[in-house]
Formats: C-alpha cells, sequence, structure tokens
C-alpha cells in the first residue's frame, strides 16, 4: 500500500514538473522572455536582440511617454486623415515619443505588452526611425531602431537617407519631404513558429493595428501622416540598415502638416441625416 502511494505521489510530482518544464521552455524559447531574470525579480526580463546595440551605434532614452493628451479618442478618429504634404519643420522629441509609444510601446508590465495586440504575444514588428536633416529637434540624422522595453532609439547608421528611400517609394515625394519616416518591418518566424503559414496573415494584421496607432497618434499631436505601400522591400531593407529577416511592410512618413484636415460634428450629422430613408 505504501509503495503504491510512494509510486502515484512521484507520478504526480513528475507531471507537474514537466508542466512547469514546458512552461519555461514555452517562454523563453517561443514568446522570447528571459525567464531566469524575471523570476529574480530583474526588470529587464525582455528579448535579448531587443537589447543588443547594433555596431557600435548609441543608445538615446526617448521622453517618458505622456498618458492623457488635448484631444480625445473620439475627435482623433474624426480628424484622422492621410496627410502627404507637411511644412518645412522639425518635430520634437516628445512627439517622435509618443508616436513610438503609440506604435509598439509597453502597456503592462508583468509581461511586457505593447499598445498593439499580437498573436500570442510573439511581436514580430521592429519600427526603424528616419530621421532628416534637422527632421528632430536634439536629434542627429541617420537611421533608429526602435526599443519598446526601454523606450529608446538605437542608432542604426548615421546620415540623412531620406532621398535614397524617395526613390525606393517609387518616387513618392512625401517621403523624401517629411522630416522623419517610420518604416515597420516583420520578422514572420517570430509568429509563423507558433502559428505556421497562418502566421503570415497575422503578422499582416497587426501591422495594420499599429499603422492606425500611428494616424490616430499623429492626429491629436497635430501631425499627419500616411501608410505608403509601394516600394521596392529589398531596396528599402538595405537602405534603413535591416537584418535580412527583417521584411519592410509600411513607410510612414510624419510630419506637420500644410492644411490639417479639418470637419465639424454638424456636418457629419448633416451627411448621416441625409443618407437615411
Amino acid at each position: 500500500m505504501r509503495y503504491y502511494v510512494l509510486v502515484k505521489i512521484l507520478a504526480v510530482t513528475t507531471i507537474i514538473l514537466s508542466v512547469i518544464g514546458f512552461t519555461l521552455v514555452y517562454l523563453h524559447l517561443i514568446l522570447g522572455y528571459d525567464v531566469i531574470k524575471y523570476i529574480t525579480g530583474s526588470v529587464e526580463y525582455r528579448r535579448e536582440e531587443e537589447v543588443k546595440i547594433v555596431g557600435s551605434g548609441s543608445i538615446i532614452y526617448l521622453p517618458l511617454p505622456v498618458f492623457k493628451g488635448n484631444m480625445s479618442l473620439e475627435e482623433a478618429i474624426l480628424h484622422r486623415r492621410s496627410i502627404r504634404e507637411y511644412r518645412k519643420e522639425s518635430l520634437t522629441l516628445h512627439q517622435l515619443s509618443q508616436l513610438l509609444w503609440a506604435a509598439q510601446g509597453i502597456t503592462e508590465v508583468r509581461w511586457g505588452f505593447r499598445a498593439s495586440p499580437s498573436a500570442g504575444a510573439t511581436y514580430p514588428l521592429e519600427i526603424y526611425v528616419v530621421v532628416g536633416n534637422n527632421g528632430v529637434k536634439g536629434l542627429v540624422s541617420g537611421v533608429y531602431r526602435y526599443q519598446p522595453h526601454s523606450h529608446s532609439l538605437v542608432l542604426v547608421k548615421k546620415g540623412d537617407v531620406r532621398e535614397e528611400l524617395y526613390s525606393a517609394c517609387l518616387n513618392q515625394e512625401w517621403v523624401r519631404d517629411a522630416p522623419v519616416v517610420l518604416v515597420i518591418a516583420a520578422d514572420y518566424e517570430r509568429t509563423t513558429r507558433v502559428y505556421g503559414e497562418r502566421g503570415i496573415r497575422y503578422v499582416h494584421m497587426e501591422v495594420g493595428h499599429v499603422g492606425q496607432n500611428i494616424y490616430l497618434e499623429a492626429t491629436a499631436l497635430g501631425l499627419g501622416t500616411v501608410a505608403v505601400g509601394a516600394f521596392y522591400d529589398d531596396e528599402v531593407r538595405v537602405i534603413i540598415g535591416a537584418s535580412e529577416n527583417h521584411h519592410p511592410l509600411y513607410v510612414m512618413p510624419v510630419g506637420i502638416p500644410v492644411k490639417p484636415y479639418e470637419v465639424t460634428p454638424q456636418e457629419i450629422y448633416n451627411y448621416i441625416e441625409m443618407n437615411r430613408d
């Protein structure tokens, strides 16, 4: 009888340990969390590649994001439009900080979840920031990569590459003329290793979520942007200094609009009433 009880206890213990082991492997290999650091209480649990400095680049810590603005969500949706003409004025670091936080910033501190939804929290997207000459006050021209966990930028390469990017984007002048251009790239494998071929669809859904967040935050900040999808993928990747497994999906120039879009609530009400039976 005692032998039977002992065997049963060992069997249950083995199952529990197997479940714990599988969970730890899943968190580390699939979701990318540094489990050891998390268990020991370190706030540095994050993907290794996200804290790696590219080459000999420097790190720029962005101003901390602000969580309450002057425009409501409803107003931002109302006034959102694709804007292609920008003033020759610089953005501020605060504006860039808010845009990047809205796109991929951290909104949950236990697991490091982000502002945009991601299938299985696999987070396949990377945001590269192309800054032109005098594009952002206090920031030298170049290409930067956004680091969500530390809300910082890592310099990938120096110099204004907007002219080359403009050419790779089929000569769309708003890419050349905007002070800042955000390039959203995807590492598909992060998601497809969990969901297989279906993961490709999930990645494309996710870039749409991120793009809309950028649109709405830009509107709330008095800025304008437009989602550009026509470009030579490989050329864009080389221009921004991205690795071969980072595939560009969106190019989003951002600037201060020459003419902001304006509409009144009453105009919307009138339109709706006109189209009712």
